[in-house]
């Protein structure tokens, strides 16, 4: 009965293999799809339940982001061990063990390129949480590093397949050459890219402001250019290498928010009154919630063409514009008040005209003067 079943089984071939030899290859590929699916439903679910026991949320991206390229690691592997297995020429064998060799270094790039995007999450994260500016940047810097994982692994792959990669150096280095030439913009948008993530003069939400034309919020730094919001509501895109060589005022880096200005009390005001004016101008800033308490200054600073000068300079403890105009509403307002109760009066421009000669004298008799034809006395 075994010498038939020996038999029966030397006779099945399938081509040039024996029915035993690719019995044992189909029980590898079996083995490999059961192993698939015991690491994703077994060893991955318990080490996603151990990852979300833990007070670290990073771990929980990791093991989303590698379970995919680990699943096709094991499938190349699976396959390759299948096809080896059986009894092929050794040119088959070379060009098998060439793609397999492939094959592997794409799913390692697919698994760096997954780990970057988590690895930037990361970043995006921590660095919001310090407040820092490099979170804006992220973004840029994900794709760069994306896009140079990439080029290796292309790179890598085609050194793998056995092909000369000095050889392919060398032409792109000559293709590149050309091509450098003409995206020289590009390239230089693409270093002011790198150059604004090394500086981070601002971060998407902030208010900036570049030269005289563009004033408004960033909604988007990207690779070659960076989007701000103006006031109108439209968006303005510039290039990155414009930015990066560029004074860059970020108004929200403001700790707080300046108020400047004069005011100018009429020249009937007395010595005495110009001290009780100014020192109740003081004490209204310093009552004041709005204002900051680190730096206040009130004094009279001169005597302007037609008022006393009153210097006022303060801080306002919020940079946001609303806010800070209501407070310097507020402010306004309490000194306005303060002049009024003390029965004195805010200058405006004003101009005396002094008259001499027979002219002066006709005015002190109240005669008319030339050209008024009008009654001298009321009707």
């Amino acid at each position: 009965m075994v010498n038939t079943f020996r038999q029966l089984g030397d006779l099945l071939v399938l081509g040039k293999y024996h029915f035993g030899e690719l019995f044992f290859s189909f029980v590898i590929v079996l083995f490999t799809v059961i192993l698939r699916s015991v690491l994703a439903k077994v060893v991955f679910a318990r080490l996603k339940s151990f990852a979300a026991r833990t007070s670290i949320e990073y771990d929980d991206r990791a093991l989303a982001a590698m379970e995919k390229p680990l699943s096709g690691f094991f499938l190349v592997a699976g396959i390759y061990l299948a096809i080896v297995v059986l009894p092929v020429d050794p040119e088959m064998h070379e060009l098998i063990t060439i793609i397999f060799r492939g094959a592997t270094m794409v799913v390692v790039f697919w698994g760096l390129i997954r780990l970057i995007d988590v690895a930037g999450d990361i970043l995006a994260d921590v660095a919001g949480r310090k407040g820092d500016s490099i979170g804006a940047f992220v973004p840029l810097m994900k794709k760069a590093v994306r896009v140079f994982v990439f080029v290796v692994g292309i790179i890598m792959v085609i050194d793998n397949l056995g092909y000369s990669v000095g050889g392919i150096l060398a032409a792109v280095g000559l293709g590149g050459a050309a091509f450098a030439f003409a995206a020289k913009d590009s390239i230089a948008n693409l270093y002011g890219s790198f150059a604004l993530a090394l500086d981070r003069p601002f971060q998407v939400g902030d208010w900036i402001q570049v030269g005289d034309r563009v004033d408004g919020d960033v909604e988007e730094v990207g690779l070659r250019s960076t989007k701000v919001r103006t006031w109108p509501k439209t968006v303005i895109s510039i290039p990155n290498n414009v930015l990066a060589n560029e004074m860059i005022n970020n108004w929200s880096r403001m700790p707080k928010r300046r108020v400047k200005q004069i005011i100018g009390v009429t020249y009937e005001t007395k010595p005495g009154e110009m001290e009780g004016l100014v020192h109740e101008f003081r004490h209204v800033l310093q009552e004041d919630p709005g204002v900051h308490q680190e730096f206040i200054l009130v004094n009279f600073t001169e005597f302007g063409d037609s008022s006393l000068n009153i210097l006022v300079y303060y801080f306002t403890t919020t940079t946001a514009w609303l806010e800070h105009m209501d407070v310097r509403q507020r402010v306004n307002i309490s000194l306005m008040r303060v002049v009024e109760a003390r029965g004195l009066s805010i200058a405006f421009p004003t101009r005396t005209l002094y008259f001499e000669g027979e002219l002066a004298r006709q005015m002190s008799r109240g005669m008319s003067l030339p050209g008024d034809f009008g009654p001298t006395e009321p009707n």
